[in-house]
This record gives structure tokens, C-alpha cells and sequence, in this order.
């Protein structure tokens, strides 16, 4: 069926496909609206579709995210159907300038998936940095720490399944599930706001198994708006910005 909204061949070649991201996990761009041509459109309310060489509108989207003109970039819209584990989707959701609905577990049995670290992520506390790991794996104990871990989930899994049976109530049965289990949501920002989450999320102090979902968004936000990612990259993650003293 044919459509007279703004598309993009490249964002439309995966809408709808699920992309893997760590064990249990996934992300599918479920719809978008808008691309590049919205962001300048916003900017110059004076002109129609097909009247501006794509130079023009990369020197305009440039110069907007150069100045950090956020407006413009709030045209468009992108929405994720997303599952990750439940300390992620915690991190997550502080970004609150999105609209989300989650899985719910008061009205559905929840599927007991626990992510599982691989060897290498399996590492020390940084003692430079409060929130992260140190870049060294404890390999000598990492099957003991998944031997332990194993035996938690599947206690917390039998006691789920038997107080589900049981008949008590969904939204009782699962508050001793661990942080370790997948939850999944529908999640829609707008660009300006996905900007900002992948800017804090892709960045190297930012937990792994978070920035494994930001890689993942941020190439499917390179098929929806390839000049705004682009101008993204040069002026947030490859650049740098400097105080008066600097």
C-alpha cells in the first residue's frame, strides 16, 4: 500500500525485524516518523518536500546540532520494541522524556530468561570509578559465580511457578524474581531525546549491557535520519566541547 508520510528506504528495509543484543535480549524499530527533511522543515516552516539539495539540508542539520538547536530534532520520532534484563530497563527508564509501556506482570506469566554475563564481563570493581567494572576479568571464579547465580534463579523460578499454581496473585508471585530477568516495552522518544540517551549510553564509562542496546539503536537511527546521526557523531561522540580555561 502505497503512503504519502516521509519514509526512508533504508529505515524500511528493517522496520519490523528483531536484532538481537545479548543473551536473551532484542531490539526492532517498530515505527518511525519523520527523517532528516523533518528536522530542516522545522526549521524553515517556509518550504515543501524536494525543494533543497541534501548538501543544504546536512549544512542546516550541522549547524543545528553545532549551536544545539534542540527543537528542530523533536519533529521526529522513533519507536522501539525492546526486551532486556530488569537492571538495565532500570537505568533506562531514568531517561524520562519518552513514552513507555511495559510488560506487564500483574496480568502475564512473566518468561523466566535471566541474562547470563559471559566470561570476559565477569570482572572487578574499578577503583577509579564507583559505578563500573575495572576492564580486568576474574576468570578463576566466573563458574563459580555462575554456579551460585544458577541456583538463586532456580529457586526463584521454582517459588514463582509454585505461588503462580498455588493461585496467588500474579502481582505478589513475582516480587523476589531477580534483577537479572527480562522485561521487554514498547518504547517511543523523539530524536532530540534519543540523541541524549545515546550520547550518555554508547559511551565507553556507561555499563556494557546497556551500551549493547545503544549500538544496536544507534544504527537503526542512521537508517531513519542518516544526516542527523552523522552530525551527532561529529559533534557529540567523536568531539569534544571546551571551558573558557581550556
Amino acid at each position: 500500500m502505497e503512503t504519502r508520510r516521509p519514509t526512508n528506504p533504508a529505515a524500511e528495509e528493517i522496520l519490523g525485524l528483531y536484532f538481537p543484543v545479548l543473551d536473551h535480549g532484542f531490539v526492532s524499530l517498530v515505527d518511525y516518523m519523520g527523517s532528516d527533511e523533518d528536522v530542516e522543515r522545522a526549521a524553515r516552516v517556509s518550504y515543501g518536500y524536494g525543494t533543497r539539495k541534501t548538501s543544504q539540508t546536512r549544512g542546516l542539520i550541522r549547524y543545528i546540532r553545532r549551536h544545539r538547536h534542540t527543537t528542530p530534532s523533536e519533529m521526529v520520532e522513533l519507536k522501539f520494541h525492546c526486551a532486556m534484563p530488569v537492571f538495565v530497563a532500570r537505568q533506562w527508564i531514568r531517561h524520562r522524556t519518552a513514552s513507555v509501556n511495559e510488560y506487564s506482570g500483574r496480568y502475564s506469566l512473566l518468561p523466566l530468561l535471566y541474562y547470563r554475563p559471559e566470561r570476559g564481563q565477569l570482572q572487578a570493581q574499578s577503583v577509579s570509578n564507583r559505578q563500573g567494572r575495572s576492564g580486568k576479568p576474574l576468570d578463576a571464579i566466573y563458574d563459580e559465580a555462575m554456579s551460585r547465580w544458577e541456583r538463586l534463579r532456580a529457586d526463584a523460578s521454582s517459588t514463582y511457578e509454585w505461588l503462580v499454581q498455588a493461585d496467588v496473585a500474579r502481582e505478589l508471585a513475582r516480587i523476589d524474581l531477580p534483577l537479572s530477568v527480562y522485561t521487554q516495552w514498547y518504547w517511543k522518544v523523539d530524536l532530540h531525546n534519543l540523541l541524549h540517551f545515546l550520547s550518555l549510553r554508547v559511551d565507553p564509562h556507561a555499563q556494557y549491557e546497556i551500551r549493547a542496546f545503544a549500538r544496536v539503536m544507534a544504527g537503526m537511527l542512521q537508517r531513519v535520519a542518516p544526516l542527523s546521526f552523522e552530525a551527532w557523531v561529529d559533534y557529540d561522540v567523536a568531539g569534544t566541547r571546551l571551558s573558557r580555561a581550556e
